[in-house]
């Protein structure tokens, strides 16, 4: 049997909590599960560090555990967690340096949240596609223009070198690199066991959500926002839209883009996916009906859109969120 991977999860005072746990969850749950089928030492150990080891208080207050990042010699697996305290530990030479080191000798390197930041600082980032949560995306692209910073997908994947959005995403993340090493089926029973009842892929837009939906502070492009959301399946093209909220095509592009943090095209795409979902949730109307009631016109179009932004078929997300007991046809 090959030994166990050695996963070492770097922390910090500071370090929002999930971007730790959530990854440790993934890579300990893999390794019970594979002991669990087979003798043999697990796939994993994990290990949580810090500069000087000892507890550390995350930004919630809550203490973590971890040891001297000295004592790290042997690492499969790098992963650099987020968080509040993200601008302190890039200040901290001794961090940096050590993770720029251990880097060298690890397989892969991931970074959960703003632990893209410490990254950045060791300079493992640079000329590469990299994701980070939407809030800190732009803070990290203007301290590190050499780095290409992609602000929607969940998780991203460029050689080596893995970055994931904020919190929950490294969840994801974590359960993409189990299924690099391991295979699908023993990814997708730890996401059984953690509950998710939809594993997501990579290029899942962190804009899939409503809640995550920023207002703007610009009068015209808040009443853009307002326009698409009270009604996703009018006729949202650019030039309509600007016509409506008084502005040329072009300022409409480029202050939405920079408010909202997507084009309209795009956010008028996540309004009419909201609003197919709630109707696939709650109707037995067919995919085809719902398509062309929200806005998407064709059910193959609507299709295209959930898959890219949910990692999810139509017919595939109403079987599993559904009020309706019933089967339904498209």
């Amino acid at each position: 049997m090959p030994p166990p991977r050695s996963v070492v999860i770097v922390a910090y005072p500071g370090v929002q909590a999930l971007d730790v746990t959530g990854p440790h969850e993934v890579f300990a749950g893999a390794a019970g599960a594979v002991r669990a089928r087979r003798d043999g030492p697990a796939p994993y150990e994990v290990v949580v560090a810090s500069v000087d080891g000892g507890p550390i208080t995350s930004e919630s207050g809550l203490a973590i555990v971890t040891i001297p990042l000295a004592e790290v010699h042997d690492v499969d697996t790098l992963v650099v967690a987020g968080g509040s305290g993200v601008l302190s530990a890039c200040d901290d030479g001794a961090l940096v340096a050590t993770v720029g080191r251990l880097a060298g000798r690890a397989r892969r390197v991931v970074s959960i949240c703003s632990g893209a930041y410490v990254l950045a600082a060791a300079g493992l980032l640079d000329g590469r596609r990299v994701t980070t949560h939407w809030a800190r995306a732009r803070g990290l692209a203007a301290r590190h223009p050499e780095v290409d910073v992609d602000a929607d997908p969940i998780w991203t994947r460029d050689g080596d070198v893995w970055t994931s959005a904020g919190v929950t995403a490294g969840i994801d993340v974590a359960l993409a690199l189990v299924e690099d090493d391991l295979g699908v089926e023993v990814a997708e029973h730890i996401a059984r066991c953690l509950v998710m009842f939809l594993r997501r892929p990579g290029n899942q837009s962190q804009f899939a959500a409503p809640v995550w939906r920023s207002r703007a502070r610009d009068a015209p492009v808040r009443r853009a926002q307002e326009l698409i959301e009270s009604d996703p399946a009018a006729d949202h093209r650019l030039g309509v839209l600007a016509r409506k909220v008084a502005l040329s095509e072009r300022h409409l592009l480029r202050r939405f883009t920079a408010e909202v943090g997507v084009t309209p095209a795009r956010y008028v795409a996540t309004a009419r996916v909201e609003a197919a979902r709630r109707e696939l949730e709650s109707s037995d109307d067919t995919v085809a009906t719902i398509a062309a009631r929200v806005g998407f016109g064709t059910a193959e179009s609507m299709r295209r859109t959930f898959v890219r932004d949910l990692g999810a078929a139509p017919d595939d997300y109403r079987r599993r969120f559904s009020h309706h007991r019933k089967d339904h046809a498209s």
